[in-house]
């Protein structure tokens, strides 16, 4: 019988004394790189040493609140805030239509049922029902009146003094054809 590690050991000897022969090449070129000039290998930067930096400006005013030169003087008078009784109420859930600005809403028709109702667009196509006594707008503003033509409603704005006054608004039918 035939052993076949005897025989993997056989042929692997074989191939590393065939390798062994055929170094003269590898030899030559070891020789030739050993020859050559080393270049010089240049030593290590010196590190510099650490030097502690003072911030020195950290008492010097601050470049980003105004000074009192750079603020204007106030030429009118500071106006008494005098409270009417109308404001918004901050405390109410915003209704879906009170996300858009009065001029992106389109008022494209009139519903009959128990109540009045108001076809109202929004800007993104969808079509919302809405009464009287229902918010739209930006402004806080609650339908008053709908008729076939339009939707009446009052808005709370701000009169500019910290205060609120009531504006009347419509949204009427426009004709596209």
């Amino acid at each position: 019988m035939l052993n076949w590690n005897k025989v993997v050991i056989l042929f692997v000897a074989l191939v590393l004394s065939g390798c062994q022969n055929e170094k003269g090449d590898l030899t030559a070129y070891i020789a030739n790189v050993q020859s050559q000039p080393k270049p010089e290998i240049q030593p290590m930067p010196v590190m510099k040493t650490y030097e502690k930096f003072a911030y020195s400006a950290g008492e010097l005013r601050n470049p980003f609140i105004q000074t009192v030169i750079d603020i204007l003087p106030v030429e009118e008078e500071i106006k008494e805030v005098v409270d009417n009784g109308i404001h918004p109420d901050r405390n109410r859930l915003k209704e879906a239509l009170e996300f858009y600005a009065l001029n992106e809403l389109r008022l494209v028709g009139t519903l009959q049922q128990d109540d009045m109702w108001a076809l109202i667009r929004a800007p993104e196509g969808v079509i919302h029902r809405v009464k009287v006594g229902d918010y739209l707008g930006l402004e806080d503003g609650q339908i008053l009146a709908i008729s076939d033509a339009e939707v009446r409603l009052k808005e709370i704005v701000s009169d500019g003094n910290s205060g609120y006054v009531e504006r009347d608004a419509t949204l009427s039918v426009i004709d596209v054809n």
